[in-house]
């Protein structure tokens, strides 16, 4: 099987003697995926029907990157002495702990194992991530009140985007799933502006990859605050960008230290969302320095494949998921992100205040391969949220990019609610595009402000499949909720093969053009999702994506 062997590359690079270790957290690096009883051909054993679907309906297939971590090789590590944590099939690889440091030799003697890597805790750099939450969780000076109609205090940062426009539409995020990744949802389980989410069963479910307890709402009320910009329904007080999507709240980011392990708990916490078919996903953290210096990230690790976590949300994004990630609070400088804001097929977001003005500690790019982050701007400055204290004191103005990544990623969800069928890079780009400052982006503002208006718009310029002289056949509807027509564009015969997401052929038929009932009465059966005509003729051969939308 193919090797991930960018990756490898780089954790090979950080071995190093683990014998004066004596107790901590440590990550397993595989070498393959052989042997594995997971197979490319029967993914219902670990994805879910609705990641299935979310990748029929995108056109992508399974392959390895989706085949869980060797369950054998997993054994073998937990039969040397090591605990468990949280496996990665994207990385390939386990944390563990590990409290004798012969166990480390013996994991490294493994014939499986091609490198062990240290994430120990201390507290050296807890201190900068303290500064970087109390300032976001802080109140800003001037406090808004519920009194601007619906949206209440949040209406600012909710019209800034535009989004109500698709509000209007009926876009408001209902059959979206989202995944909030983040440090912790304390409050949230009684927050009143949630109650509608609650009672609709619109809170699907919630993991903790930190400490693997069986709730999240614990340790910090940040998660609460972000999910609170998306999520709220409190008519006239607050109302969120995405109020009728759906939500999981997952806990990746340990309070108590800053270390390496933080990365991988979220790339597993990304693949869970990934195998439970989530749409976007929405992350208000950032990593640069750790506990161990040894394990910081310079500035050639922002290149969008380096990083752990950013090679995670790479992975993310090539199976069909949103990922939204705040652009850090370092203001100026030479790139001042936080990874994985480096990652280049996902939306970073930096933040604005009110009136459209940058905050000053809003991060900055370039990357180190030169390329313009943040991609876009929202409200960050000011930014109304939910305390997570309760009643006494349900919301207040906060600032961070951790506020204007979850604004920004409900408008997503609403976008991806109107236009289902687009891609993940078509969904980027549309909102890149339509950005106040898109003529002339840079790596302050990236591309500006966008329009989620004219996002929608964008997105809803769709080349027609089949309908000119060069192609061999015309498919019309297309999407179809059902009914499919077939026509010939010229008067040859073609062999048509119909094939699922899988590539697996369902269906082959001879073809003049004149006997299309029985083939388009076949088409007419299928269920929901994309599927493939193939199409050989004696002028040559084409490939056609069918969409079908019962």
């Amino acid at each position: 099987m193919r090797k991930l062997s960018f990756l490898l590359m780089f954790l090979v690079a950080t071995m190093f003697a683990q014998a004066q270790i004596a107790t901590n957290i440590y990550w397993v690096q595989f070498k393959d995926k052989d042997n594995s009883p997971y197979s490319i051909d029967n993914p219902e054993a670990y994805l879910s029907d609705r990641a299935l679907q979310r990748r029929a309906n995108l056109g992508i297939a399974i392959d390895e990157y989706d085949i869980p971590v060797n369950p054998q090789y997993l054994q073998a590590v937990a039969g040397c002495g090591a605990e468990l944590i949280n496996p990665s099939k994207w990385l390939n690889g386990v944390t563990v702990h590990v409290t004798d440091p012969a166990v480390i030799d013996a994991i490294n003697a493994l014939d499986c194992v091609s490198a062990v890597r240290n994430c120990p805790n201390d507290l050296k750099a807890q201190e900068q991530k303290e500064r970087w939450l109390a300032n976001e969780m802080k109140p800003a000076a001037a406090h808004r009140g519920g009194s601007k109609g619906f949206y209440g205090g949040a209406e600012d940062q909710v019209k800034q985007l535009n989004v109500h426009v698709l509000h209007e539409l009926g876009f408001d995020g209902t059959g979206v799933v989202i995944a909030v990744l983040d440090g912790g949802f304390e409050g949230a389980e009684e927050t009143s502006c949630f109650d509608n989410m609650r009672e609709e069963g619109r809170l699907l479910g919630t993991r903790d990859f930190v400490y693997g307890s069986n709730s999240v709402y614990t340790q910090s009320t940040h998660g609460t605050s972000c999910l609170s910009t998306m999520g709220a329904y409190d008519p006239n007080n607050m109302v969120g960008t995405a109020y009728k999507a759906s939500y999981y709240l997952i806990h990746t980011e340990d309070g108590d230290s800053e270390n390496i392990v933080e990365e991988y708990n979220w790339v597993s916490g990304a693949e869970y969302a990934d195998s439970l078919g989530v749409d976007v996903c929405s992350t208000s953290l950032g990593y640069i320095d750790f506990d161990m210096p040894q394990w910081d990230h310079p500035f050639e690790h922002y290149d969008g494949q380096t990083a752990p976590m950013s090679i995670g949300c790479e992975i993310a994004a090539s199976r069909g998921m949103i990922c939204m990630n705040a652009a850090g609070n370092e203001g100026d400088g030479t790139c001042t992100l936080g990874i994985p804001a480096d990652a280049e097929h996902i939306v970073t977001v930096g933040a604005v205040d009110s009136n459209g003005n940058r905050a000053s500690f809003s991060s900055v790019g370039p990357t180190y391969d030169g390329r313009i982050k943040p991609d876009v701007m929202a409200m960050g400055e000011g930014t109304y949220v939910a305390s997570g204290y309760g009643n006494w004191w349900p919301y207040y103005n906060g600032n961070g990019t951790s506020f204007a990544t979850p604004v920004l990623a409900g408008a997503v969800a609403c976008l991806r609610q109107a236009r289902p069928y687009a891609s993940v890079q078509e969904i980027c780009d549309a909102i890149r595009a339509c950005g106040n400052r898109a003529d002339h982006p840079d790596s302050k503002y990236g591309f500006g402000i966008p329009d989620f208006s004219q996002a929608m718009e964008i997105l809803s310029v769709e080349e027609p499949i089949g309908n000119t002289p060069e192609h061999i056949i015309t498919v019309y509807p297309n999407p179809s909720n059902g009914e499919v027509h077939v026509v010939m564009n010229a008067l040859h015969k073609a062999e048509l093969t119909v094939c699922d997401i899988m590539g697996r052929a369902l269906f082959a038929y001879s073809f003049n053009g004149l006997n299309h009932t029985s083939f388009e009465r076949y088409l007419n059966t299928l269920s929901e999702g994309v599927y493939f005509i193939n199409a050989v003729s004696e002028s040559g051969s084409e490939t056609l994506k069918l969409v079908i939308t019962k």
